[in-house]
């Protein structure tokens, strides 16, 4: 098994629906050097917290809802993910991105596929299914070279 190679100057994006870091590879392939460009968090409240959606009925004396309640959690996790994925296509546009690793857990990683800009896909040369957001940037390393 070959080693993932972190190129210098290579951007990590690692996020997962609620927090997005954005490192750059200080060192080289052979020792990577992560360091912390951006931090995204975002204030996903519980669904409960964020509104209300009465859910419909099938008809006359039927205790089945026909409509499924509105989860507002999720919805923000997928409106959190193409948040992060806009900026990181203005990190690329503004040629700062030559070589992108995505780290983010399985959800997560379909939606910024989706979410990426053209420019952005361009540049991924990896991604990896794994969720690494509460690990601190020296951890996340560490993970990194061992993978592959």
């Amino acid at each position: 098994m070959n080693k993932l190679r972190i190129p210098h100057n290579a951007f990590v994006f690692v996020g997962d629906g609620r927090k997005a870091l954005f490192l750059r590879n200080e060192g080289d392939e052979k020792f990577p050097n992560l360091k912390t460009e951006k931090v995204f968090e975002d204030e996903n409240p519980p669904s409960h917290a964020q509104g209300t959606d009465r859910p419909g009925h099938l008809g006359k004396g039927s205790q089945r809802s026909a409509v499924e309640p509105t989860d507002w959690h999720d919805i923000e996790e997928h409106h959190f993910a193409r948040k992060v994925a806009s900026a990181m296509e203005q990190v690329v546009r503004a040629g700062k991105v030559k070589a992108l690793i995505v780290v983010a857990p399985p959800r997560t990683l379909a939606d910024l596929r989706n979410a990426f800009h053209a420019d952005v896909k361009a540049c991924v040369i990896a991604e990896i299914n794994k969720d690494l957001t509460k690990h601190p940037v020296r951890e996340i390393e560490k993970h990194l070279t061992a993978e592959a």
